[in-house]
């Protein structure tokens, strides 16, 4: 297999996933102009798996470090196996509520509020992790740390900037749903890198625990998250947050572009999830998760700024906006500086 080495390439890697991370949810706004977003969500984990398949039996399969993609598959044991599979299903579950963010609230704030929560939780995660395996964290934990705190504050600001604009179209119910969704998304969210994590064998990545190499572990994180779907989604389906029930035959009325586009979101996805595990070995997890998980930054700019989904909000709120775009920024930058 092949896995990222160097320290300056894996910073790199971490940036595209940031990028990735953050743009994914475009495909969403797209396809919700004409599909619920229940309907999105299949196409969008068929993206994932079709993906994590192809990295397996690609670079997963080549190279001569660790073991390839099938030998890795035959020798796992069950509780690595039982790692990556819950990990998937987590993230699943709360990357299927901050979606419902996102319908509801919108980009600009489903992702700062539910992705921004689930960065700074798990940095502190992964920061744990790493801690209990080597003893001690290899960067400036202080620096670390203030970092999380811009980004706590960043959070808050976004929330008010929403719920002024809420306020003034008289749409506080829906600010209360919007945001009850991102929060309970973030949490969510926050726990599945460390539990794949631990599936995986630690000559590979720091903290791990398990037998798994990186793209094994990916592999069976997304067959976690697609065998949890149909358990999330049709039960959404029947108790929608926003409009009426949805069944299941609405799936095929779509077209081939909105079934693609779905799809796409996917592969743009788990293109970052391969990519930041590629590169956990030499940044290590809590940095690797730093850095990647500031896709806020990025859904906010297409949010705010591509989308436009604060043009009608009343004077004042841009400062707000101001406001939080810098404390994300400084966040990221003294993440980004804390490691050695």
């Amino acid at each position: 297999m092949i896995l990222i080495q160097n320290y300056g390439i894996a910073i790199l890697c971490c940036f595209i996933t940031m990028i990735c991370w953050g743009s994914w949810a475009n495909t969403q706004k797209l396809a919700a102009k004409s599909w619920r977003y229940e309907l999105f969500y299949f196409d969008f984990v068929i993206g994932l798996l079709l993906t994590a398949i192809v990295a397996a039996f690609t670079v997963g399969s080549i190279g001569e470090t660790g073991r390839h993609f099938i030998q890795d598959l035959g020798q796992a044991d069950g509780t690595s196996i039982m790692y990556a599979l819950v990990g998937g299903i987590v993230w699943n579950l709360g990357t299927f509520l901050l979606v419902a963010a996102m319908a509801v609230a919108g980009m600009a704030v489903g992702f700062p509020v539910g992705g921004g929560l689930a960065w700074v939780l798990g940095i502190v995660v992964n920061y744990l992790l790493v801690v209990l395996d080597k003893g001690t964290f290899n960067g400036n934990p202080v620096m670390l740390f203030v970092g999380v705190a811009a980004i706590v504050a960043a959070i808050i600001f976004c929330t008010s900037a929403y719920r002024r604009q809420e306020k003034a179209k008289g749409a506080l119910k829906s600010t209360k749903t919007g945001l009850l969704l991102a929060l309970c998304a973030g949490i969510t969210i926050a726990f599945f890198y460390g539990l794949v994590v631990k599936s995986l064998d630690h000559q590979f990545v720091a903290g791990g625990s398990g037998t798994l190499t990186p793209f094994t572990g990916v592999f069976l994180f997304a067959i976690g998250a697609v065998i949890s779907t149909p358990i999330f989604n049709l039960y959404a389906m029947k108790h929608p947050v926003q409009g009426i029930p949805v069944v299941f035959s609405d799936y095929f009325k779509g077209s081939l572009g909105t079934h693609l586009t779905g799809v796409l979101g996917g592969i743009i996805w788990m293109i970052g999830m391969e990519l930041s595990f590629m590169a956990a070995g030499a940044a290590n997890p809590a940095i690797s998760y730093a850095l990647s998980n500031a896709a806020p930054v990025v859904a906010m700019i297409w949010g705010v700024l591509i989308w436009k989904e604060f043009r009608d909000a009343p004077k004042g709120t841009n400062a707000r906006l101001a406001i939080m775009f810098g404390l994300f920024i400084l966040g990221l930058v003294l993440i980004t500086l804390s490691s050695n």
